[in-house]
């Protein structure tokens, strides 16, 4: 993998020490949870009427480690690669090229692990908590499902479903027999959570699971994922477009850019020194509460360009002040910005990023 080891952290003593006692830890506490290698994933679909054929590139080469007991945040505007490339962790959609490692097996390989048995370590918590619900089963048989179909027996799956549900803060015998439109949004939300927890699994991926919910429900969540992380030793990709509710949940950030990654970091050093221009105009994008200090001007100006005729070089340079010749011909690799920190930039040099404050 393109910077390897170094685009992770290890997790600390005591995570290390909860992940000693989890016994489906195969490849031991310093194993990364999930290795992406170059994931890329373009769609193909019909053109003109001359039959000319249309590729979007949706995810171009993506790599990155997710540690056991820590939450990797991706951020990046609509239309970046965030949910392909949650997509593609899950297995829902097939990589055109790449490979992902989880815990140490490559997944789909022969010698390694099938995408069936790594789906059931790995579940995902979509954004809209109503269409992700089956309208015609309670929320017991909705929870149910999953183990059902794995082999459990009808008594034993609506045990899990109870078990559950009463984890996620819906007593069972308020909630286990209504149907999805007969609760609230961040109600359901629970629910699929619970739907998700009811396979056992290590991985969960959140691909904008609060951004729908009014805020006081979205930090009531939030504080349940975060108990949940660490009564089940769960590790978290956490994708989102709030950059505080990334910053408050996250160990990491991934900052992703028209189907690439343009910065990785830990979440201070991303949020306090960014050294990606890109990731500069995100975070002083975010409103200030002081009236003083509120921006009068877009920080960035225009919308991404297509995926479907990327630039040339570096895709964030027709939008970049900072742009040089370089960066039309040659895309800048990432590059080692401090301890755990890396950008694709020509001009991200150590020591020289700006603060979130001064962007």
């Amino acid at each position: 993998m393109t910077g390897g080891s170094m685009l992770t952290t290890m997790p600390d003593q005591a995570t290390q020490a909860a992940l000693m006692r989890d016994p489906r830890d195969i490849g031991g506490p310093r194993q990364p949870m999930l290795i992406a290698e170059n994931l890329t994933k373009h769609f193909t679909f019909d053109g003109d009427r001359l039959g000319a054929r249309v590729v979007v590139r949706a995810v171009d080469g993506v790599s990155f480690m997710v540690c056991k007991g820590e939450t990797l945040g991706i951020v990046g505007e609509s239309g970046c690669g965030k949910s392909t490339t949650a997509r593609l962790l899950v297995g829902l959609i097939k990589p055109d090229t790449g490979a992902l490692v989880f815990d140490g097996e490559e997944v789909g390989s022969v010698r390694g692990i099938s995408i069936r048995r790594m789906q059931r370590s790995v579940q995902m918590v979509f954004q809209d908590s109503y269409a992700s619900l089956n309208p015609r089963l309670t929320l017991a048989d909705t929870v149910a499902f999953g183990p059902r179909v794995s082999g459990h027996s009808r008594r034993a799956a609506r045990a899990r479903a109870e078990a559950v549900l009463a984890l996620v803060g819906l007593a069972p015998k308020l909630y286990a027999a209504r149907y999805p439109h007969e609760l609230s949004g961040g109600q359901r939300q629970r629910v699929n959570i619970a739907r998700a927890l009811a396979m056992e699994p290590r991985l969960l991926i959140l691909d904008e699971a609060v951004s729908a919910l009014d805020k006081s429900i979205e930090a009531q969540v939030l504080n349940l994922l975060q108990e949940l992380k660490a009564r089940l030793h769960l590790t978290y990709v956490f994708i989102s477009h709030d950059l505080s509710v990334v910053r408050f949940i996250s160990d990491r950030v991934m900052v992703m850019y028209l189907g690439k990654t343009v910065e990785v970091g830990p979440v201070e050093d991303i949020y306090d020194n960014p050294r990606h221009p890109y990731t500069r105009a995100l975070l002083s994008s975010r409103p200030s509460m002081n009236p003083r200090q509120r921006r009068t001007e877009p920080p960035l100006s225009g919308d991404p360009p297509s995926p479907i005729d990327p630039p040339s070089g570096c895709r964030f340079r027709t939008r970049c002040v900072l742009a040089e010749p370089v960066c039309a011909t040659v895309a800048p690799p990432l590059t080692a910005q401090g301890s755990a920190h890396f950008a694709a930039c020509h001009a991200a040099t150590p020591g020289s990023g700006h603060s979130a404050a001064a962007a």
